[in-house]
Parts: structure tokens; C-alpha cells; sequence
């Protein structure tokens, strides 16, 4: 991964929402990437109304840290991980 595992876990510890490419998706499915996570691997489940996305740890391997907890996919999707209090 492109950025630091902890990093990325981090940002992502107790999100309620991931910001991505500037729609808020409520998580269902958060596990945090670590040596034991394999490429097909599902990090993150989240839904916006009826849709749904999730992404592997394959894809956000090799993503870029844009500071602040914005993170850079190879895909070039933007994701951000957000909490109720961020939102108030």
C-alpha cells in the first residue's frame, strides 16, 4: 500500500460515513487493511440511498494520503472517512 496501513485504519476507525468523489455513503462494512487482509479481501461496504459500493483491499492498495483523511485510489476516486460529529 502506498500509504501507511495504520494511517488508513486510523482514518477509518469508527467512520460512519465515507465521503466518495464528494457523495456521503453510510458504512455497513468497515475492516481495517493489515498483513493478514489479502487483495480480495472486502475493507469497506457502504450504501447512499439504494446504491451500493464496497471496495477490496486490492483496490485501495497503493492509495494516495491527500492529508486530513482523504485518501487517493488508483481507481482515482477520492474517499473520505467521516464521523456523526463531522457532519454537525
Amino acid at each position: 500500500m502506498g500509504t501507511d496501513l495504520s494511517s488508513f485504519s486510523n482514518a477509518m476507525d469508527n467512520a460512519d460515513y465515507v465521503l466518495v468523489d464528494g457523495v456521503v455513503f453510510a458504512t455497513e462494512y468497515l475492516r481495517a487493511p493489515d498483513d493478514a487482509t489479502s487483495i480480495d479481501d472486502i475493507v469497506i461496504e457502504a450504501k447512499h440511498g439504494g446504491a451500493e459500493i464496497m471496495f477490496t483491499r486490492g483496490e485501495i492498495d497503493g492509495a494516495e494520503d491527500l492529508g486530513e483523511g482523504v485518501y487517493r485510489l488508483k481507481s482515482g476516486e477520492e474517499l473520505r472517512f467521516l464521523s456523526s460529529a463531522t457532519l454537525h
